[in-house]
C-alpha cells in the first residue's frame, strides 16, 4: 500500500506559511527598499530622488554622531552581555545551595516587559528620590547627562539580557562530556587551567552563538531608548533604529528612514559575514 502524500498536499500544508512571510516580511521590505530612493511624506505624491537619501544620510553629521552611538552600545552590550552570563553560568554549573532560586532570579528580568523596566530604573536613577543617589549620596543627573546617560542604558540592557545568555550557556556546559574533565583532573590540571585550557574552547560554538545573537539584537534596539531617553540628552543616546522612527513617524521623512534601515541591514549583514568567517580561527568542535 502506497502511504505517500502527493506534492500538491505537501504545498497545500506549507502554503499559509509561504503566503504569511510573503505578506508581512517579503513585500513589505521590497516596497521599504523602493521608498528608499523616494521623498515622500506619507499625504503627497512620492518624487523619485535616486540615492539622495542615502547621500544626505552618510554626509550629515547627525549620522555621524548617531551611528557611533549605535556601535559602541551594541560592543559594549555584547561584551558584557557575553562575559558575565557566561562567569554566572560557570558558576552555577556546580553544585551550589540555591542554584535553581538563582537561576530564575537571573531569568525574570528577562521576560519582564520592558515598560516595566523602563520605569522601575528610571525611578531608581531618579536625580531626586532615585535609589542610586541615596545610597551613594551623590546628586548626578544620570539620565539627563549627557556623558552619563548612555552607560545607564548599555547597564540596564546587560542586565536584562544576563538571564537569557546564562541559561544558553548553561545548556552548552550540559552537553560537555565529564569524562574530559576526569581526565583533565587525573592530569593535574587546576581549575583556572581548566576552565581557559578545556572549558572555554568546548563551549567555543555556545560563545559564538551568543556573540551573534546579542550583536544582531544590540544594534536593533529601539523600546529602551523610547521609554528611558527619547534619544536625548543632546542626542547622547540616540540610535539608528530609534532615529529610524523619528524620521518616519515624526518628521513623516519616509525615504530617509527607509534608506536608515537599509543602511543598518547593510552594516549587520557585513558585521555577521565577518564574524562568520572569524569563528574558523577559534570555534571548536562545529
Amino acid at each position: 500500500m502506497n502511504n505517500r502524500v502527493p506534492k500538491k498536499n505537501l504545498l497545500l500544508f506549507i502554503l499559509p506559511s509561504v503566503l504569511g512571510c510573503a505578506i508581512f516580511i517579503f513585500l513589505p521590505s521590497l516596497f521599504s527598499f523602493l521608498l528608499s530612493f523616494f521623498n515622500w511624506d506619507l499625504i503627497s505624491d512620492m518624487k523619485f530622488s535616486g540615492v539622495s537619501n542615502y547621500i544626505d544620510l552618510l554626509s550629515s553629521n547627525d549620522f555621524k554622531l548617531i551611528f557611533s552611538n549605535t556601535v559602541f552600545y551594541a560592543v559594549s552590550v555584547t561584551i558584557f552581555a557575553t562575559i558575565i552570563p557566561l562567569i554566572f553560568a560557570s558558576v552555577l554549573n556546580n553544585k551550589i545551595i540555591g542554584k535553581e532560586f538563582f537561576k530564575t532570579s537571573y531569568f525574570l528580568p528577562f521576560i519582564t516587559p520592558m515598560i516595566v523596566i523602563a520605569m522601575v530604573w528610571q525611578w531608581i536613577f531618579d536625580p531626586n528620590i532615585g535609589f542610586v543617589n541615596i545610597i551613594f549620596k551623590s546628586h548626578l543627573q544620570w539620565l539627563y547627562d549627557a556623558k552619563l546617560a548612555m552607560y545607564v542604558l548599555i547597564f540596564v540592557s546587560v542586565w536584562k539580557l544576563i538571564g537569557y545568555n546564562m541559561i544558553i550557556f548553561l545548556s552548552g556546559f550540559a552537553s560537555l562530556s565529564p569524562q574530559v574533565y576526569e581526565a583533565a583532573k587525573i592530569d593535574g590540571s587546576g581549575p583556572i587551567n581548566t576552565f581557559f585550557r578545556i572549558t572555554m574552547p568546548l563551549m567555543s560554538p555556545t560563545i559564538f552563538f551568543v556573540l551573534l545573537i546579542t550583536t544582531i539584537s544590540s544594534f536593533q534596539v529601539f523600546d529602551l531608548i523610547y521609554l528611558m531617553t527619547q534619544g536625548g540628552p543632546e542626542n547622547s543616546t540616540n540610535i539608528l533604529v530609534y532615529w529610524l522612527y523619528k524620521n518616519a513617524f515624526e518628521f513623516f521623512n519616509i525615504g530617509k528612514a527607509s534608506a536608515i534601515a537599509y543602511i543598518l541591514f547593510v552594516f549587520i549583514l557585513i558585521l555577521t559575514i565577518i564574524q562568520w568567517k572569524l569563528r574558523k580561527k577559534w570555534v571548536m568542535n562545529e
